[in-house]
């Protein structure tokens, strides 16, 4: 059968394109065509912002009680369909099932961190701020938010940017990526379920056209993104320049040092779920092992051979540990970077190449690979390779450590494995990141809690989640009063 195209959800109705350009959705372990996302037109695009304006004069005055218990009642929803979302997730990206059912769970939890709304927009007041004259701050609605979202968590990140827009009282436009569209759609049919106004929530279908068009919409308030840094920086530019708010995350080298009085054992656990949990595509996984003094040859010794037990296959088998990456592209791009490491002089410690599971030859494959001898200038050490693939850089001591992380133009994250609180507390007070680990391999910040990278890592000033997400969704409006 002819894989189906998915379809746009524009002012509460399922509409196909008219778009004739289509980017297929594959099964990356499989290979099986599992749908085609078309492109949709300039038209399309602006009837799903027009949708947006019109209903977000009706949104804006539904009572914040009344719009987090709509949150309350789609958490409920997600629980009850995890594990639906959750496969597939594991068909369109390629993760574990175990994976797939985390990341569910954390779009859950963020939802529900969305409906405690009528605490976090309340405003506050003075009086007799002169003699008679009251003051008051007020949080109300901003317009049409925008989210561009990344293939590599289909559920959560989209729910990071539309439940806190939904839930102050915004309308919104989800633009999920080309590549891992079904679980947004199926998302959006559970929404469809509420009893929200027509066009509060949209979805178009598409790539960067369409990006671009909702970047300079005068009909569009902000955007939200998340994806590569040269990407990032061109919605960052791009938005700005029409005059948009904008929170842009961008990419990452993620480094996890090690420092001689860690526990071995808890903290080679850690690595092993930060460098390969997802094929190494989270923008919070590690990539370089730093190993402080005399630790460097056991910690390597116990990297290789936790790492040579993973399970390479297909996320919904039994026993798989790691799956796929993304694409042919990603798989070639993660392979060629392996051939740098090895020119640059990096001892290739375990190589994932060529590891196809039987039953998946033609699956985008990359086994977990380890490099040893790394040196900071290296470029397997600056760029971003997003797979499998970490580097073990040496340094005597933590000022040499914290000089690896800081000559990195990423900031996204950083872990310090130790049981020193001396240790702990120099790294979490200098190391220049904006999401820190203390003994903890991904330091994912929960949903209460703003995603906080810096330097090239992330452009703009309010992150997403927690309170940031609530200043980034409201405009502040003051008023003075004389009875």
């Amino acid at each position: 059968m002819e894989a189906p195209f998915v379809k746009n959800y524009i002012a509460g109705h399922w509409v196909s394109s008219r778009s004739t350009q289509t980017v297929m959705v594959e099964n990356p372990a499989t290979t099986e065509i599992l749908a085609r996302t078309p492109l949709s037109l300039p038209d399309e695009v602006q009837a799903a912002v027009n949708a947006a304006g019109r209903a977000f004069k009706v949104w804006r005055e539904t009572p914040a009680y009344t719009r987090s218990a709509l949150m309350l009642q789609l958490r409920e929803l997600l629980g009850q369909h995890l594990e639906e979302l959750a496969r597939l997730i594991v068909q369109e990206n390629g993760k574990t099932i175990e994976e797939a059912r985390g990341e569910v769970r954390r779009a859950i939890e963020v939802v529900e961190g969305a409906s405690a709304v009528p605490f976090l927009m309340q405003g506050y007041n003075l009086e007799d701020v002169a003699t008679g004259i009251d003051e008051e701050c007020i949080r109300q609605p901003a317009g049409v938010f925008v989210g561009i979202a990344p293939f590599n968590f289909p559920a959560m990140i989209p729910m990071w940017f539309l439940a806190y827009g939904l839930a102050t009282g915004n309308s919104y436009i989800l633009k999920p990526s080309e590549r891992t569209p079904l679980t947004c759609c199926r998302i959006l049919e559970l929404i469809s379920e509420l009893d929200l106004p027509e066009g509060v929530v949209n979805l178009v279908q598409g790539s960067k056209e369409v990006v671009n068009q909702l970047l300079e919409s005068s009909g569009v308030t902000g955007v939200s993104f998340v994806g590569s840094t040269p990407v990032a920086k061109h919605i960052y530019r791009t938005s700005a320049a029409h005059l948009k708010r904008v929170q842009s995350n961008g990419g990452a080298k993620n480094c996890l040092v090690v420092m001689p009085d860690a526990d071995l054992s808890a903290t080679v656990r850690a690595i092993i779920a930060s460098g390969y949990g997802c094929a190494g595509q989270r923008c919070l996984a590690g990539s370089l092992v730093v190993a402080v003094g005399g630790i460097h040859a056991t910690l390597r010794d116990a990297l290789h051979r936790a790492a040579s037990q993973l399970q390479i296959g297909y996320g919904l088998d039994a026993g798989t540990t790691m799956g796929p990456v993304i694409s042919c592209a990603a798989q070639e791009r993660v392979l060629h970077y392996v051939e740098i490491g090895m020119d640059e002089g990096a001892k290739l410690v375990l190589d994932g190449r060529g590891c196809a599971p039987t039953g998946y030859e033609n699956g985008h494959f990359v086994g977990p690979t380890l490099f040893d001898d790394v040196l900071p200038g290296m470029q397997i050490a600056r760029d971003e390779i997003f797979g499998p693939v970490l580097g073990i850089v040496r340094a005597k001591d933590l000022e040499e450590a914290l000089a690896v992380i800081d000559r990195s133009t990423f900031g996204n994250a950083a872990s310090i494995f130790t049981d020193s609180g001396k240790a702990a507390r120099a790294f979490k007070y200098r190391a220049r990141c904006g999401n820190i680990g203390v003994n903890v391999g991904i330091p994912a910040p929960v949903a209460s809690f703003a995603f906080g990278g810096i330097k090239d890592s992330f452009f703009g000033d309010l992150h997403s989640l927690g309170t940031d997400a609530v200043n980034f969704f409201t405009e502040r409006k003051v008023a003075i009063t004389r009875w």
